[in-house]
C-alpha cells in the first residue's frame, strides 16, 4: 500500500471485473455480453454524432434520450435518469439513498459481486439476506428493519428470478426506505418492475443497454423511478460529473432503443439458444439452475468448479468461476451464438465423457 493513498482507498476491496485476456482468441463466455451486434441504425448515429457535433459538449441531462426511453417505457421523462451504465447508477445510488449512520442495507448473500463494494466504500452499513440450497431468496426475509434493499432480478450469477408479486410484498413492508431493483438481465425473461413505479415512490428500477441492446461498449444505463428519486440522483450527479453521458453514447443508445424490431430479434435468439444449451447440459448430468439471464449457472458432478474452469479455459473457452461459499463449485455461462455454444458444448461434453 501507498503511503499516499486515503484511509478510504487503503480499506476498500475493490470489485473484479471479469477477465478480458489478450494472450489468445478465446470464444468469451465470462462477461455476459451480447453475442450479436449492435443495431446498424446504433452505429450508423455514433458515426453522425462523431462527425458532427462531437466539439460540443453533450446535453448534461440527455433529455432526448430520457424522453425516448420514457415513451418506451411508458412513464415520463422526469421518471428517467441516465448515466454511465448501471454500475454507475448504482454507484450514485449508495449516498443518495442510503446513510452511514443508520440501520443497513439488505442484500443477498449471494448477488452481483458490487453492492459491498459500494457500501465499504461509502461507508453504509448492510446485511445479508441468506438463500436456500437453490439460491432462493424469500421476500419476508426483507421484512426486517433496515436503511434501504437491493435485489437483482433475475439475480446474478444464479439467473434467478423474483415475481413482481414478491417485488410489490417488499415494496409494501418498506415504503419509508428506497428499494432498488436492479433489472440488468430483465430482457431476458423476467418481469420489469418498472410498472409499478407509479405505485411505489420507493422504487427504483435500473437497466442498462450493454447486455440487451448489445452497447457494452459504449457504457449507457438509466434508473428510472418517481421524479423524486431522480431529483435525488441528478443531486449526486452534478456533485460529481455534470456530463456523464457522452454525445456519441447518447446517440447511439437513443437510435438502439428506437430499434425496437432488432432489439426483440436478438434477443429471442439468446433465449432460444439458453434454453436449448440448458437441455444439452441436463443431459450431460449438470446441475442447471433455472435462469432468466442471458447466462447459465451450473454445476459438474464429475469436477469441482475450478479445475472445469481451468479444463475450458486450457481449450480456448473462458467462462466465469467465483471462488466464494455456496458456488465454488459453479460456473456462470454467458449465451453466445449458437456456434459458439455448440463448440462450448462438444468441448465440456468431451472433458466429461459424454461424448
Amino acid at each position: 500500500m501507498s503511503k499516499y493513498w486515503s484511509k478510504t482507498a487503503k480499506r476498500i476491496r475493490p470489485y473484479i471485473p471479469g477477465e478480458q485476456p489478450k494472450d489468445r482468441k478465446y470464444i468469451k463466455l465470462n462477461t455476459n455480453e451480447n453475442p450479436y451486434p449492435p443495431s446498424a441504425n446504433a452505429i450508423n448515429a455514433i458515426k453522425l454524432a462523431a462527425c458532427d457535433t462531437l466539439r460540443l459538449y453533450p446535453d448534461p441531462s440527455g433529455d432526448a434520450l430520457r424522453d425516448t426511453i420514457a415513451r418506451y417505457i411508458r412513464l415520463k421523462m422526469g421518471n428517467v435518469f441516465i448515466g454511465n451504465g448501471s454500475d454507475e447508477l448504482l454507484a450514485f445510488s449508495f449516498p443518495a439513498f442510503f446513510e452511514p449512520e443508520g440501520p443497513p442495507v439488505l442484500f443477498a448473500e449471494i448477488t452481483y459481486s458490487f453492492y459491498p463494494v459500494y457500501a465499504e466504500f461509502f461507508n453504509i452499513p448492510y446485511r445479508l439476506i441468506g438463500v436456500d440450497d437453490e439460491f432462493n431468496v424469500s421476500a419476508e426475509d426483507y421484512f426486517q428493519e433496515n436503511g434501504g434493499i437491493i435485489i437483482a432480478n433475475p439475480n446474478a450469477p444464479t439467473g434467478k428470478g423474483l415475481s413482481l408479486t414478491d417485488i410489490r410484498k417488499i415494496l409494501e413492508k418498506n415504503k419509508d426506505q428506497v428499494v432498488i431493483i436492479d433489472e440488468a438481465y430483465i430482457d431476458f425473461g423476467g418481469k420489469s418492475a418498472a410498472c409499478l413505479i407509479d405505485d411505489y415512490s420507493n422504487l427504483l428500477v435500473i437497466r442498462t443497454l450493454s447486455k440487451s441492446h448489445s452497447l457494452a461498449g459504449l457504457r449507457v444505463g438509466y434508473a428510472l423511478g418517481s421524479e423524486e428519486l431522480i431529483e435525488g440522483m441528478i443531486r449526486v450527479k452534478d456533485s460529481i460529473n455534470s456530463y456523464t453521458v457522452d454525445r456519441l453514447a447518447q446517440a447511439g443508445a437513443l437510435a438502439a432503443i428506437q430499434d425496437d424490431a432488432y432489439f426483440q430479434e436478438t434477443r429471442s435468439k439468446i433465449i432460444r439458444t439458453r434454453e436449448r444449451v440448458s437441455a444439452k447440459l441436463k443431459d450431460f448430468g449438470f446441475l442447471v439452475i433455472p435462469s432468466e439471464a442471458n447466462f447459465v449457472f451450473i454445476s459438474s458432478p464429475q469436477y469441482p468448479g475450478r479445475i472445469l474452469f481451468q479444463r475450458l479455459r486450457d481449450e480456448g473457452i473462458l467462462v466465469r468461476y467465483f471462488d466464494k461459499p455456496k458456488i465454488d463449485n459453479f460456473l456462470r455461462v454467458t449465451i453466445g451464438t449458437d456456434e459458439e455454444m455448440d463448440c462450448f458444448l462438444e468441448i465440456i461434453g468431451l472433458i466429461c465423457g459424454k461424448t
